[in-house]
């Protein structure tokens, strides 16, 4: 199995700044670079081609805004949105975004009329048909659907076994012009470890699925199974439509591939500044249970961010940025802090000075913390709080005005991305 590689407005604050390599000083800010997310959906539309691109910018964009992200992922070439929910969806038809959007994970209190007027598609596993088709009726406006089938993830999703019935139900509604139907799809469980034979056992069922439905008169346009991991490692699950989230935002869904062997630039640096700075001898404990304690005469320094802001409480020796060097932080992280050990008594770092957290030129990844905190870099990105203000810097633009030639959201930097070669892992 190969992977491809290349060697060489929202509910969360968003301030917009005049573009800069480094924008000002802030108490804390995860500064979001629309560049960034346009390079990475050209990036990833050039590995799937013709197949079309679904960004997925629910839960705020990965972080990131959702309005934000939705804009760039267009600008960068996205044929599709997707969110989670239907209220996430009309957040962006709110914000003017008329893109082509698919919402699929629904409860009983979901506004389907709303979607249906708005021109949201709807997901379907299997008890919301008849609540979606009664809100078609209501509105004398017919839905468009995409029906989900379970290959193996077990999640949302019609089972095998209950696919001949949602396709007879499909089919009635979509005859009395209630629905319409525009795509079949579902989801892949283990595409993040290409080598895994279940992703095959999925696509043979999906392929079974196919077949059931057009049985059942039922051929749609979008065939869509593919996430982030599944665009890059098995092009045969590209069909008509890939549905891609993390590599969008520029992180690698593989433990042993980097977003930079993908061709993928991370979209967010989260950045603060040293809130304080003391010395202190052998023996001092740190942070709560006092479970780490210093083995030398050293510096501490405190870094104003803490597991209400979404930095992981569990988090060991993490990664961070000062002064151009890489620091690890000890003890507990507190609900508005953590300590980092500056590793020596006598030092430069000083009240103020900028931390990177992850993200920017400090070769820091959203996946070391991750590894710190034994989860995943998806779970970093997302868990960042609402008390840190996304501030939106353009990279794109920053280099068009420090050359003179400032591009257009239509194209921009006014050049695309280069193709990277494809290759074996």
């Amino acid at each position: 199995m190969s992977i491809i590689g290349d060697p060489s407005a929202t509910s969360r604050p968003v301030t917009s700044r005049p573009a800069t390599a480094h924008p000002e000083p802030a108490e804390r800010a995860a500064v979001i670079d629309p560049a960034a997310i346009r390079h990475n959906v050209r990036t990833i539309a050039s590995y799937v081609e013709p197949a079309k691109v679904l960004v997925a910018v629910k839960a705020e964009g990965y972080g990131h805004g959702a309005v934000t992200a939705a804009r760039a992922a267009l600008e960068g070439g996205a044929d599709w949105l997707g969110t989670a929910h239907v209220s996430e969806a009309l957040v962006l038809r709110t914000a003017g975004i008329q893109a082509p959007l698919l919402a699929w994970l629904h409860t009983r209190a979901t506004d389907f009329a709303a979607a249906i007027t708005e021109h949201i598609d709807l997901g379907i596993s299997g008890w919301e048909i008849h609540h979606v088709a009664r809100a078609a009726e209501s509105l004398q406006k017919p839905a468009r659907v995409h029906l989900k089938i379970d290959t193996g993830l077990g999640r949302n999703g019609c089972t095998i076994e209950e696919w001949p019935e949602l396709l007879r139900l499909a089919a009635q509604y979509q005859d009395r012009g209630l629905l319409s139907v525009e795509g079949i799809f579902t989801h892949l469980a283990v595409a993040d470890e290409p080598d895994r034979r279940e992703t095959d056992d999925q696509l043979q069922v999906y392929r079974h699925a196919l077949e059931l439905a057009e049985a059942h008169r039922i051929v749609p346009d979008l065939r869509h199974v593919a996430n982030t991991p599944g665009a890059f490692s098995r092009p045969d699950a590209h069909f008509d439509m890939v549905r891609v989230g993390v590599g969008v935002y520029g992180h690698s869904p593989f433990a042993d591939r980097t977003a930079e062997d993908l061709g993928l630039r991370p979209a967010m640096e989260l950045r603060t500044t040293v809130a304080n700075v003391k010395q202190v001898p052998t023996g001092q404990g740190i942070s709560y249970g006092l479970t780490h304690r210093v083995d030398r005469p050293t510096s501490l320094a405190l870094i104003p961010l803490g597991y209400a802001d979404g930095i992981p409480r569990v988090a060991v020796h993490a990664p961070v940025w000062i002064n151009g060097r890489r620091y690890r932080s000890v003890g507990r992280v507190a609900m508005d802090q953590f300590v980092v050990d500056l590793g020596e008594r006598e030092t430069d770092v000083q009240v103020g000075d900028d931390v990177v957290i992850f993200g920017g030129s400090s070769g820091i990844e959203a996946a070391d913390w991750g590894s710190a905190a034994g989860t995943i870099n998806y779970e970093i990105i997302t868990r960042i709080g609402e008390r840190v203000p996304r501030i939106v810097v353009d990279s794109d633009l920053a280099a068009g005005l420090a050359t003179g030639s400032v591009p257009t959201a239509a194209s921009p930097a006014s050049a695309a991305s280069p193709t990277p070669p494809r290759g074996p892992a």
